[in-house]
């Protein structure tokens, strides 16, 4: 998000964290993902709602009318604060809620001491669906039913995974609002990871790093980088030798394909 929307996000989540100290989170992040994708849904409802010509109290009383006895009253507090707020773009006003949605499910799982948890379990099962091209036509196919959806992925993960893992990949699954499967497990892996401001590498190596390695690399990366750093680890025999680091948009290469290339390139130039 950027300007105005940056501005209102930081107001909204003021709010939202007012509300969510006293509410039951795993419940608030359904209600929230809900509200998000009527949003969706409803465009007609979007645009009434983040109209920036209507008062932000007259969008606010539309909001609890509308949501009044269907949700929690944390629910309904973050959508009036989320719709009394102007937005850059109409998609701000769903973008938003769905983040608070997430932020609510990870914030259950820190309370049970499960988020790192949830974070390598997000990782994994990405790589999971990269690697099984039939599960991911199930999952991604726009023709198939919601709800055998959901009934394939609590086949797969119910039990095997956190609770709030299985929430949040359900919705990305059912709600994909546009992205890929792999592009929104990332962009939530990186909200879980902001619960508690750490960066989210991936690393990439040969072989799988020995838990004396992760720790030594873990140590550096926070010295570097200032920040906690929660390591998503990705064996790929194509690697050859050594390991590569993404942080964002940052790559550190160490590998012997990445040397081979380094070379070409200045080859070349």
């Amino acid at each position: 998000m950027r300007g105005l929307s940056r501005t209102s996000l930081a107001g909204v989540e003021e709010r939202f964290n007012a509300v969510a100290a006293t509410a039951d989170l795993g419940t608030l992040s359904d209600e929230l993902f809900a509200v998000a994708d009527l949003l969706d849904r409803e465009h007609g409802l979007r645009r009434a709602l983040s109209d920036p010509a209507r008062s932000g109290e007259q969008k606010a009383r539309t909001a609890r009318s509308l949501l009044d006895g269907k949700v929690s009253e944390a629910a309904i507090a973050t959508s009036e604060a989320a719709v009394a707020a102007k937005w850059s773009r109409a998609g701000d006003l769903a973008d938003v809620l769905e983040r608070l949605g997430v932020v609510s499910a990870s914030a259950e799982a820190e309370s049970q001491s499960r988020l790192d948890e949830v974070e390598d379990e997000l990782f994994r099962f990405g790589r999971i669906v990269a690697g099984n091209a039939e599960l991911r036509r199930a999952l991604v196919d726009p023709g198939a039913p919601e709800a055998g959806k959901r009934q394939l992925l609590s086949d797969l993960l119910g039990g095997k995974v956190a609770p709030t893992s299985l929430r949040l990949i359900t919705q990305l699954v059912v709600h994909p609002r546009g992205r890929s499967l792999e592009k929104g497990l990332e962009e939530v892996g990186q909200l879980v990871a902001q619960q508690r401001q750490r960066l989210v590498a991936v690393v990439r190596s040969a072989v799988e790093l020995t838990e004396a390695q992760r720790q030594r690399l873990t140590a550096w990366l926070r010295s570097s980088y200032g920040r906690d750093v929660h390591l998503n680890v990705e064996v790929d025999k194509r690697v050859l030798g050594g390991f590569s680091v993404r942080i964002g948009d940052e790559i550190i290469d160490t590998t012997i394909v990445g040397r081979i290339e380094e070379v070409r390139r200045r080859l070349a130039g």
